[in-house]
């Protein structure tokens, strides 16, 4: 993989792998490992899928008041990677973290199916809870408070999207002899982005 192989910008070259690993028939080819921290340093990485994906960042979804979203609430910055071990690919993305508007956050929830609406307003995310049942029966409140002659639930106010804007886009692909080729869009502080080759 050379410098020229590579898209004009980071959005379209992230594009193009990500149409390769679905063609490929990978499992879950849009799920990346979303890493936080607090403000003290200490670290937490969790699983998530994209949502979202255009030159503005790279969008998911969540329970504001879950781990995940506390520490982006109070240290707005993140990274993100994507691993497509059947490929030997890995992009590893850096950057800031910004809500989502209401207005696409709603439009996100009407697309989701009942049953994962009223999960979300059922699990208190990241919080303990007593047991399966317990969880279970929250569930079934829920349920019981919106019926489907009702309609379906409208989106609660702590759960929303959130877009992390890249400063910096590195792609890895697996060579032999551990010459990989790793390759980063890094964004200027002047404006636009500069493309280079890091070692392996």
């Amino acid at each position: 993989m050379d410098l020229s192989d590579l898209a004009s910008s980071w959005v379209e070259q992230l594009c193009r792998w990500l149409d390769e690993a679905t063609e490929a028939g990978l499992p879950e080819p849009t799920a990346m490992v979303l890493a936080t921290a607090t403000l003290d340093g200490t670290p937490g990485a969790r699983s998530v899928l994209l949502k979202g994906l255009d030159e503005r960042g790279l969008a998911f979804f969540t329970n504001l008041g879950s781990r995940k979203g506390r520490e982006l609430a109070e240290n707005p910055r993140a990274a993100l990677v994507f691993q497509w071990t059947a490929l030997q690919r890995q992009v590893v993305i850096d950057g800031k973290v910004e809500p989502l508007s209401a207005e696409e956050s709603d439009a996100y929830w009407e697309t989701r199916p009942p049953g994962s609406r009223l999960g979300a307003l059922a699990s208190p995310q990241s919080e303990p809870v007593a047991s399966r049942e317990v969880l279970e029966g929250r569930l079934e409140e829920v349920a019981a408070r919106h019926p489907e002659s009702r309609g379906v639930p409208p989106r609660p106010e702590w759960w929303g999207g959130l877009r992390v804007v890249p400063t910096q886009v590195e792609l890895w692909q697996g060579r032999p002899d551990r010459l990989h080729d790793r390759l980063r869009y890094r964004a200027l502080e002047a404006g636009g982005w500069i493309v280079e080759r890091l070692a392996p």
